[in-house]
């Protein structure tokens, strides 16, 4: 599947730019004391006017036994973006206006933001429905990344969560991935995983 990249694209956006786009498609939900259901999926990636990271968000609904949307289960929304220190050629923190020309003007600069092994480090904050935050850290490697979760926050009234890993990948054009979750005073146990094609 060949991909091609938005002359506009953030250069720190290169190795994620597989990802970029909307994808839809089904899959398999169930943790322990729970049924397996199969589920529907709609996944966003965008990279919003040459920013240095993605903008996520994924809505996940129950399939009734005809294969017909049923009840909502989750709507995650975040952000997706390398690891590196933050500098004056960033906004923030708040609303702050960058100061510096970009460090990472072009794909030779984020190149060396490889880290030993060759990849990429990457983080990831998730926000969900019911008082749960989720802030992963990981890897891309290609067209496939690994996440693993630092740090869970919850609202006093969230259920109990503790942590979490996701795994994306390309294959064969498709955007697989499977989650992983420790939660409801389970360790670390298969949740979820779905089979997802692009749609634009």
């Amino acid at each position: 599947m060949a991909i091609e990249l938005d002359p506009n694209l953030n250069s720190e956006l290169v190795p994620l730019s597989w990802l970029i786009g909307s994808w839809e498609g089904v899959g398999v939900v169930g943790y322990p004391g729970t049924p397996e259901r199969q589920f529907g999926q709609r996944i966003d990636f965008a990279a919003p006017d040459a920013a240095p990271y993605l903008h996520y968000t994924a809505q996940a609904w129950l399939l009734d036994d005809s294969g017909a949307p049923a009840e909502t289960l989750t709507l995650e929304t975040g952000i997706w973006q390398l690891v590196r220190d933050r500098a004056d050629h960033d906004a923030g923190p708040g609303m702050m206006v960058p100061t510096a020309p970009n460090l990472y003007p072009d794909a030779a600069a984020v190149e060396g933001l490889r880290n030993g092994d060759g990849d990429f480090e990457l983080e990831v904050e998730i926000v969900h429905p019911g008082g749960v935050m989720e802030l992963y850290v990981g890897r891309v490697r290609g067209p496939r990344i690994d996440l693993a979760t630092d740090v869970v926050a919850r609202t006093r009234t969230a259920k109990e969560y503790s942590a979490s890993t996701r795994m994306y990948g390309l294959v064969e054009g498709e955007l697989m991935w499977a989650w992983d979750m420790a939660a409801l005073g389970h360790e670390l146990t298969s949740h979820a995983s779905a089979r997802l094609k692009k749609v634009s």
